[in-house]
């Protein structure tokens, strides 16, 4: 038997509130999805006159309020938050949800929000310095370690993170990106899942046999880094109702950014399995979903009892 196939969705919390993010997420718990995911921005990128709650404080709120699935974040922003701080934060939450944190992390995308609340932003090579700092205090305080470290950006002196966190030997880190230079070396030492981003589904064959070079090269087994694929899809009953989900999509997914046209998933239930069983053979185990609608119930339960319990 090979890795289980897991099925996330990923709902910004944009424009909702508490309510109907709790809404979903149980309804996610309940129908069997594996995981659930909010974004970690300050406001929405470019839309600070929308309502959107702070990414932590709602994840946190979520875990205590299900039973089974696993939250996390797609994804943290290493730039907000001191390490040791959350590591600290990882961790208790870790040991309150019974061990369903999974901590998605990357070096920050929307410059506007940092300037605006007067958080440093730095050139791409510094953030992601920042997040490869911020990944080894974290690997270091899952492990129980008293960390010390002495970086450029932190320094810490035997800190300790007590109690441990439940999973182990760790609560997962998910990395995503498909850069050669300084994302999938970060991959190779820390990641437990490598998320790869519709944009990269193109460049799957190559950026993998980068990743399985970087792993060699620090001794690390790649078998050891679970793929996951971040995508956009549509999906809806018959063909007459596909055309109207697509045509939602396309306005609220627009631009290459999204990967819509690029690697999105559209189509009706068997059209999804097909698709699924695709990327499944190219070595993709996980599969985190933006759905057209936002996870409207329906749409939910027709993902549920038509794709899922045929993937499975």
């Amino acid at each position: 038997m090979g890795e289980p196939l897991r099925f996330g969705i990923y709902i910004p919390q944009l424009a909702f509130e508490y309510g109907d993010m709790l809404e979903r997420a149980r309804r996610c718990d309940e129908l069997g999805f594996d995981s659930f995911w909010c974004f970690d921005h300050l406001y929405g990128p470019e839309l600070p006159g929308t309502p959107a709650l702070e990414g932590w404080t709602l994840v946190t709120a979520l875990l205590a309020h299900t039973e089974r699935i696993r939250i996390g974040h797609m994804v943290l922003c290493a730039t907000f938050r001191h390490p040791a701080l959350l590591g600290k934060m990882a961790t208790t939450l870790d040991v309150i949800s019974g061990g369903r944190l999974n901590v998605g992390i990357g070096s920050g995308s929307v410059e506007s929000e940092h300037h605006t609340a007067g958080i440093p932003w730095g050139s791409f090579g510094q953030r992601s310095d920042i997040l490869g700092e911020t990944l080894e205090i974290l690997t270091r305080m899952f492990a129980g370690e008293l960390t010390t470290f002495e970086g450029e950006h932190f320094q810490l002196r035997e800190f300790p993170n007590l109690p441990a966190p439940v999973q182990q030997p760790r609560p997962p880190i998910y990395v995503g990106g498909v850069g050669e230079k300084r994302t999938l070396p970060l991959v190779a030492r820390f990641a437990d899942v490598w998320n790869i981003p519709t944009y990269g589904l193109g460049e799957i064959e190559h950026k993998t046999a980068v990743l399985e070079a970087e792993c060699a090269r620090i001794d690390r087994d790649p078998a050891e880094i679970r793929r996951s694929l971040e995508a956009v899809m549509v999906i809806a009953p018959d063909d007459a109702s596909l055309e109207h989900a697509r045509t939602k999509a396309e306005r609220r997914h627009a631009g290459p950014g999204w990967g819509l046209h690029e690697g999105g998933f559209i189509g009706t239930p068997n059209a999804i399995v097909d698709r699924i069983g695709e990327q499944a053979a190219k070595g993709i185990t996980e599969f985190v979903f933006f759905l057209h609608d936002r996870g409207a119930p329906a749409t939910l339960e027709l993902l549920a009892n038509d794709v899922l319990s045929h993937v499975r």
